[in-house]
């Protein structure tokens, strides 16, 4: 049984990619497939994927830098796993971790191995987004966290100094936001985003204007 979850991604330049698409398809996973990182953050951008899986033979963009952008634009709740050929060493494994990669698969590997990994990371993926009402929109993690320092109030500036990324790319996300809410203004998000319990605290600076509990 799969878990409801968005395309897996396999991003791999090498034509050797078609045996593990074949091996995620007769688990029931939908896969989409990409040889370069540019052409793999087009795809993401397209539809969320429920994990990426970045192989180290790629064209242009290097895995470990697609690994960065990724986590940068989508945030921690897109799984990414390093499918590597050639980096076996355990230096590798933890640079890759340390880059963001929630796992960090050598080949050969076992396929029912492989699976079970696969089924976990889709698995606590879908769960937390369930749990914390994101399943309901079609923001990405990274438009959440984007849209949270909007309620609390704090500037493109400031939100872009908290999640460290340039004040443009938070600019591009709020278009996004607002562009997947259906709304004109960055108001009228957050007060959709309290609607629909895609955030839930106070911003900051209207604690004075919530109802005093009896």
């Amino acid at each position: 049984m799969t878990t409801n979850c968005g395309p897996i991604l396999i991003v791999d330049g090498d034509r050797s990619r078609a045996s593990v698409v074949e091996l995620l398809q007769q688990a029931g996973y939908v896969c989409r497939e990409a040889e370069r990182g540019e052409e793999a953050l087009e795809s993401a951008r397209e539809e969320l994927p429920g994990l990426v899986i970045l192989a180290d033979v790629l064209q242009g963009m290097a895995s470990y830098e697609l690994c960065r952008s990724l986590r940068d634009e989508f945030g921690e709740m897109l799984p990414i796993f390093f499918l590597s050929r050639t980096r076996k060493a355990p230096l590798d494994s933890v640079a890759g971790l340390l880059l963001g990669a929630d796992d960090y698969i050598v080949e050969p590997f076992s396929p029912e191995e492989f699976i079970a990994r696969v089924r976990r990371a889709v698995t606590r993926a879908a769960a937390i987004g369930s749990i914390s009402g994101r399943l309901s929109h079609t923001l990405t993690g990274r438009e959440v966290e984007v849209l949270d320092g909007l309620a609390d109030g704090l500037s493109q500036k400031q939100i872009a100094e908290a999640l460290t990324i340039s004040p443009a790319t938070v600019g591009t996300h709020i278009q996004r936001i607002l562009g997947k809410l259906d709304v004109h203004s960055r108001a009228e998000a957050v007060a959709v985003a309290y609607r629909r319990g895609i955030v839930s605290r106070i911003p900051i600076g209207r604690e004075a204007e919530a109802p005093a509990t009896p």
